[in-house]
Parts: C-alpha cells; sequence; structure tokens
C-alpha cells in the first residue's frame, strides 16, 4: 500500500505517490486539468533503473520556510526493487504562484557508479504526458544573435513532424497549450542549442522527456558516497488561461520567488567606470587604467550621486593583481576609505569588477591553487596580463578554488563595503584536468570537458549563493557579453546577468579596419546618439518570461539633451545602467537626467512588477513600450521618435499617438512636446510631437517637477 504525501498552494496540489506511473501529481485547482510526473531514470552500473521502478515514500521532513517565502518539501525513499538505493524530492513552492521547483538526489547504500554503457549520458529527469494539448512552443532564452552581440530569447512553434521523428529540443522551456490551459515544463541550466548539455524530446503521443545529453556525469561516478548525484533543478506550472497568462505568472515567479537574493531583483540605478576607461583609450590614447585614481573616482562619484545613481562600479584596475584582489594602493592610497566614505555619504553602494577565473602567477591564491590551473589535454595556457595589470593565468572555477573565490569576495564585502560583484570573461568551456572536480584519471578526456562545462553552469550558481547568503545584500552579476558563456535560467535563480557591452564589432558586419594603429577601435556602438539604445533595446522582449531588471545594461548620459531623453526612456524600461563620461555632461544634462530619475524612483517598483507592452520594435517608427502597474494604475510610457532621415522640422514633425492598454493613474507626468487626455475607461491617450530624434517619457502616479526633458 502506498503512502500519499499532498502538498501544495492555494493554485495547485501536489500529491507524491511513489508509483511508476506518477511519482507525483500535479493538479490544477478549480479545474479538472491534473498531470502526472514520472520518475526520473538512471543507468546505475550497466543497468537502466527505469521509470517504473516504484518508490515507496517515508513521511516528508516539515516544511523549511525560504528567504523568498516559499517552503521546501522534502521526501524520502526506497526503490522497491532494490531497497539499496533512495531517492530524495525536493518541492519549492511559492505563495500565489502556479510554479513548482523540483530536484532530486539519488543515493546508494552499498558501491554503486554511474555509468554509460554506449559511451551516452543515461539520464532521464522528467518525463510527461501533454497528451491533452494541440499546441506546443520551445522558449529558448540563451540563443547569441552575432548580428547585434547579444543574448536574445526566441519563441518558436513546434509540430508534429519534430516529435514523430525525435528531433531534441533545448528550451530551457517547453510550453503546452490549447484553448483552456497552459503548462510548461523547463529545466535550471545554461547552454546554446546548438551545444546541448540537456534538452527535450517528444513522441507522437505528446510525451514530453527531458533528456541529460551530454556532460551530466561521468561514466563510474559513485552514488554512495558523499551526498550521491543531485540532479538539475526543474520547474513545472500550469494556469487556466493562455501563454500570455502562463508569461505573467513565471514572470512573476521570477521576479519574487526564484531567488532568494531579493537585492538582484531590486531596481537600482548602475554606474560601471569602463565606458569611459575605453573611450580615455580609444579617444584620447591614454592607458584603460590612467584614470583608475582616487581623485577622478571621487569626482565621479559626486556627479553619479547629482544625477541620482545608487550603485557606483568600479570596473577593472582597482586591484594590484588578481586572485588576491587588494586594493591597489598607487592608486588609492587609502585603500579605498574616502571612495566608501562618501558613498556611505550619499546612500550609494560600492561595486567591484573581478574576473573570477584569472590568479596572476604571482599571488599568493597562486600558491596555494597552482594544481586548480585549467589545463587541456594537460597543456596549461600561457599567462596573459589583464587589463594592464599582472599576467595571470585562468583558473578552473570546478575546483577547490571555486570555493575559495567565494570566500575571498565574502572577505571583501566585509573589508571594503563592497555589495555589488561584476564577474567577467567566464567562457562555459576549456578544461579537462583529471586532478579537478570533474572527472577523474578514470574518465576520458572528452567526458571531463564536457563535465567542466556541464558543472560550470552549476558551479556559478553555488558560489553566489554562498556569498549571498553571508551578505545577504549582495548583488551577483554575470557577464555574459560575449557568446559561449552558460546563458540560461539557473543563474538567474541565485543573481542577475549583465546583458551588453558595446555590441557588435566592426568585424560583426565585415567592415574593414580604417585605422592599424594601437589605439583602433573594434566597437560600432561607442558613439554618443540614440544607436546604442537602439541596440540595447532589441533584447527587452525579454520581459515577456524574465523580468528586464535581470539584464543589466548601461547607456550613455552624454548631450544634448534628446540624447539623454532617449537614453533614460531606454534605461527605465528595466535596463537601469548608465555609464561614460560624467564629468563631461553639461549642468543642464545633470539636472535633466537627476530629474527624470527622481520620478522614475517614484514609480519604479510598479515599472518593475509590470507585465510590459510592446508597440513596434527596437529602432523603428513608432516604437512604444508601456509599464503601468494595472493594479494602481501607476508606471510609464515611453514613446520613441527613430530616424537618421530628416523627416524633422517645424513644419513637419514626427506625431505619435498611443492609448494605454491599462487605465492610468491621472497624476501625470509629461514633456511639453507631450498631451495627455483620459477616456471614459480611465486609459491615457498620449500625443507626441517630435522635431528631433528623441523620446517621450509620460510617468503615471507621480508628483510633478520641472521639464528639463526637451
Amino acid at each position: 500500500m502506498h503512502q500519499v504525501v499532498v502538498i501544495g498552494n492555494d493554485l495547485y496540489q501536489i500529491r507524491i505517490e511513489g508509483k511508476k506511473e506518477a511519482l507525483w501529481t500535479y493538479e490544477l485547482l478549480g479545474t479538472k486539468e491534473m498531470w502526472s510526473i514520472r520518475p526520473p531514470s538512471f543507468e546505475i552500473d550497466g543497468r537502466v533503473c527505469e521509470a517504473e521502478l516504484i518508490l515507496q515514500i517515508e513521511e516528508p521532513e516539515k516544511p523549511r520556510q525560504l528567504g523568498n517565502g516559499c517552503w521546501e518539501y522534502r521526501c524520502r525513499g526506497v526503490f522497491l526493487e532494490d531497497d539499496r538505493l533512495s531517492l530524495e524530492i525536493v518541492f519549492r513552492i511559492a505563495p500565489g504562484n502556479p510554479v513548482v521547483r523540483f530536484a532530486y538526489r539519488i543515493r546508494a547504500q552499498t558501491a554503486r557508479f554511474l555509468t554509460k554503457s554506449d559511451q551516452r549520458d543515461r539520464i532521464l529527469y522528467s518525463s510527461v504526458d501533454f497528451g491533452r494539448f494541440d499546441r506546443f512552443q520551445e522558449i529558448r532564452f540563451s540563443d547569441f544573435h552575432e548580428l547585434t552581440h547579444h543574448y536574445c530569447m526566441t519563441e518558436t512553434l513546434l509540430h508534429q513532424g519534430q516529435f514523430e521523428n525525435g528531433q531534441m529540443f533545448a528550451g530551457p522551456m517547453t510550453v503546452a497549450s490549447n484553448d483552456r490551459i497552459a503548462a510548461f515544463l523547463a529545466y535550471e541550466h545554461g547552454s546554446q542549442s546548438t551545444d546541448l548539455y540537456a534538452g527535450f524530446q517528444a513522441d507522437s503521443s505528446k510525451t514530453l522527456v527531458l533528456r541529460a545529453v551530454k556532460g551530466s556525469y561521468c561514466h563510474g561516478d559513485p552514488i554512495h558516497a558523499g551526498d550521491g548525484y543531485r540532479t538539475l533543478w526543474m520547474q513545472f506550472g500550469a494556469v487556466e488561461g493562455e501563454v500570455s497568462d502562463l508569461a505573467r505568472q513565471y514572470r512573476n515567479f521570477v521576479l519574487r520567488y526564484f531567488s532568494e537574493s531579493r537585492s538582484s531583483r531590486k531596481p537600482y540605478i548602475f554606474y560601471n567606470t569602463w565606458n569611459f576607461q575605453e573611450r580615455n583609450r580609444y579617444w584620447n590614447r591614454n592607458k584603460y587604467l590612467d584614470s583608475m585614481n582616487l581623485d577622478r573616482i571621487l569626482s565621479e562619484i559626486d556627479a553619479a550621486h547629482r544625477m541620482g545613481i545608487e550603485v557606483y562600479v568600479i570596473d577593472t584596475g582597482w586591484f594590484v593583481k588578481t586572485g588576491d584582489w587588494e586594493v591597489n594602493a598607487e592608486r588609492f592610497p587609502d585603500g579605498l576609505a574616502q571612495v566608501k566614505e562618501k558613498l556611505d555619504a550619499y546612500g550609494m553602494k560600492l561595486g567591484l569588477w573581478f574576473d573570477p577565473k584569472a590568479v596572476a602567477l604571482t599571488s599568493r591564491a597562486y600558491e596555494q591553487y597552482a594544481d586548480c590551473e585549467v589545463s587541456w589535454d594537460g597543456i596549461k595556457e600561457e599567462a596573459h596580463p589583464i587589463w594592464e595589470t599582472e599576467a595571470s593565468v585562468r583558473m578552473c572555477l570546478v575546483s577547490p578554488y571555486g570555493q575559495a573565490f567565494a570566500d575571498k569576495l565574502i572577505e571583501l564585502s566585509r573589508k571594503l563595503g563592497v555589495v555589488y560583484f561584476k564577474w567577467d570573461a567566464i567562457s562555459q568551456y576549456g578544461c579537462n584536468d583529471p586532478g579537478h572536480d570533474h572527472g577523474g584519471p578514470d574518465a576520458s578526456p572528452e567526458e571531463r570537458g564536457q563535465r567542466f562545462s556541464f558543472e560550470l553552469c552549476l558551479k556559478l550558481v553555488d558560489i553566489a549563493n554562498r556569498i549571498t547568503e553571508a551578505i545577504p545584500e549582495a548583488i551577483i552579476d554575470f557577464d555574459v557579453t560575449e557568446g559561449y558563456r552558460c546563458v540560461g535560467l539557473s543563474f538567474l535563480g541565485a543573481g542577475k546577468y549583465f546583458l551588453i557591452n558595446n555590441g557588435p564589432y566592426f568585424p560583426n558586419f565585415d567592415l574593414p579596419r580604417s585605422d592599424e594603429g594601437e589605439f583602433y577601435n573594434y566597437n560600432v556602438f561607442f558613439q554618443p546618439g540614440p544607436a546604442r539604445s537602439m541596440l540595447c533595446r532589441t533584447p527587452l522582449r525579454y520581459d515577456n518570461w524574465l523580468p528586464s531588471v535581470l539584464f543589466l545594461t548601461h547607456y550613455f548620459p552624454d548631450d544634448p539633451g534628446p540624447n539623454q531623453n532617449i537614453s533614460v526612456a531606454s534605461l527605465i524600461l528595466g535596463h537601469n545602467g548608465i555609464w561614460g563620461d560624467l564629468l563631461s555632461v553639461s549642468e543642464e544634462g545633470v539636472r535633466r537626467i537627476a530629474q527624470l530619475l527622481g520620478l522614475y524612483k517614484q514609480v519604479r517598483e510598479d515599472i518593475t512588477s509590470s507585465y510590459p507592452v510592446f508597440y513596434g520594435e527596437a529602432g523603428r517608427n513608432p516604437e512604444v513600450y508601456e509599464k503601468i502597474n494595472e493594479a494602481n494604475g501607476r508606471g510609464v510610457a515611453v514613446l520613441f521618435a527613430n530616424s537618421f532621415g530628416k523627416p524633422f522640422d517645424q513644419a513637419r514633425p514626427v506625431k505619435h499617438t498611443y492609448i494605454t492598454k491599462h487605465a492610468a493613474d491621472v497624476n501625470v507626468w509629461h514633456p511639453s512636446n507631450v498631451s495627455v487626455t483620459f477616456d471614459s475607461a480611465g486609459r491615457a491617450v498620449i500625443e507626441a510631437e517630435f522635431h528631433d530624434v528623441d523620446a517621450a517619457i509620460v510617468f503615471f502616479g507621480v508628483k510633478n517637477g520641472a521639464d528639463f526633458s526637451t
């Protein structure tokens, strides 16, 4: 007789049954819809322990409430066909949200090993029957768009031929829907669709299977030692309604319940020194680190505060050498004490740049962890300078050095007061050393390399969680500005992404070099003006499923006024970053940015939580965004006038009219080239007239201020 354990919330009920047909079921309350989630299967000692194996469920542990309000439940059971094998099931359930996270851990009481009898990973993570549905979508979050040089989201309809031919597809999310219900299955990892580490398959019966592809383990990995083997985290959920209703609920889940790092979800305004460091080199013919000095940084903090910036991030060059990460006393004689004192006086936060894998050859870190250096087929890389600092080598984060790096950042936070950590230059590839934690000497070099790539995604999450558990206000920002970095759902459970640096380079467009000199600038979107903002707005479609506050992107503050309007109008849609030459911005420009950001701060929580409305795409005419909180009408509508031609003159201005989808608060602020009225349903009717390439921001639910926007 099977014991049944029942958990859930006010939207769904989970019955943990342990049967071969259903390890557990998910019932959407108020409907007659229920899904059976079949058990996982593993190849152990050459034998596939298939999903037909039955589990006897024990009493669950007392649930534990997490820092984000979710409840964690754990159940354990033994395989009835082999009571030496046990399975732990972990659920994380959010209040008032239909998404459940779940993962498994398998253990053995005697010596048992995961195997690959045909050299393939033999783990089936999950299986769900979606036979009642007639529409399927693959949602990909890690497609790298080479032309615009950033990661983007792709929503693709799947067809019967793909199922009948057993095509594997990446996800990490598959959505099934019909005229009444939308449901999904997802996994938390990160890789591109052209290089899968896990993926989905479905057959003609529309049974969706989530499988391991490569890197999930090495042949011969024990499950009787330590904590056994833990699967990826997975997600399941359903709503009564359309796919858009599911997307809304999922977006809210990611914003509020996916991560215990609450600070990563807050819409702070960030500044980063890097763009000026680049400008100083390419335009002023100086070194990247010439501006990395106390006087310049203190002056920038003053300017940043006056604009309304809240997190000041010092990019590369603040340190003596990588690995040890000590403040450079030549550049900052007081060890950043005055910097921190000024930031504290302004109520601002300190951020620092790190290359987590870089360690200087003369550092104490290298002396202690030399055996953790990356190698491929026994060959180690040549040391190279890190942005005009000492020559460094690359360390493997899937080794004891990963924990040491986490401990170093915790130490720095307590010593310097840094709470924002930018992680740069972490490639998903490059180590098959047998002495690390991704396969030993009995595993093949290919296996070890794949295991490294698989584990790196999860190790970054572990490191980030270790830091945020010790420093709850910490924000970990993973730079994914280049291809082949592990982008996906996993890291969003711990931090956020730094999405775009400068976008594409001239070689991306096959444009010839016009200057072969030392100071040649590869960056296309480097000049002040509207082009960079258009580029940076292209990935805002992520906001349909993943809140844009999790994709930090920086905009230029440069004069004249229309440029500043465009930049602020873009960043308040969720990207929240500014970089450039703050000290060259005019006094009027500083006041304009401060005033617009001051208005934004009044409603930014509403904007962050609001489901987006898009009208047109980045760079088109018209291009409109609406982020209005449906509960109270507070938020923003932004209208862009895009052109490089000559449509603008006094006699023939460009005119946009937009009517908001949602009712809006009548306490409205708008620039002088805009008029706003309200219809009988409370929707705002916005009419804007542009005489130049510009943007019009209309805030709802704010106290008015002076107009510096035109």
